[in-house]
């Protein structure tokens, strides 16, 4: 692709490849926005994982056409992602398709174990996010959700404000 000699040349063409790919992946979010690695949405998430994997995969092209098809399919997935946001924006009914619910686990101290089994989330998991919360007493704790990106929310203290439970099923 460059040289003649095939060990500088895989060298040279991983560099310069990893380079131009990075360069045009901050240039699509430069574009569209640093949402478009926020991980707010599975969507999102399933963004972040597939322009990491493009990413490695324009690092290794071997013809500039498959380098420049990398390109484009990570220039389609911003775009994609961009109109999945303003469509989910504009519509609750498309909003309710892509997105998942988030779901209450652990309410003033009380387990839900119901929803815990309806999640598939291990009681010793919950435990231990609650340790990562630095959370010494389980009547401490006002609220736990599972987010819609997989992550667990740990909400402890006196009082938690009722609008934070807007859109959070209760299983």
């Amino acid at each position: 692709m460059f040289f003649d000699g095939p060990v500088i040349d895989a060298v040279f063409k991983g560099a310069v490849l990893s380079v131009i790919g990075i360069a045009w992946v901050i240039f699509l979010v430069r574009i569209v926005g640093l949402r478009s690695f926020s991980k707010m949405t599975n969507f999102d998430f399933v963004m972040t994982v597939a322009m990491g994997s493009l990413l490695a995969g324009a690092s290794q092209s071997q013809q500039w056409t498959g380098f420049i098809q990398t390109l484009t399919a990570m220039t389609s997935l911003f775009a994609l992602q961009y109109s999945v946001s303003m469509l989910r924006y504009w519509s609750p009914r498309l909003d309710d398709l892509v997105q998942n619910t988030p779901v209450l686990l652990m309410r003033d101290g009380r387990i839900l174990h119901d929803a815990l089994r309806a999640t598939r989330v291990a009681e010793e998991d919950l435990m231990a996010k609650l340790r990562e919360a630095n959370v010494r007493d389980l009547s401490s704790v006002r609220a736990v959700v599972l987010e819609t990106t997989g992550n667990i929310s740990v909400l402890h203290g006196d009082r938690v404000d009722d609008a934070l439970f807007k859109g959070v099923t209760n299983v």
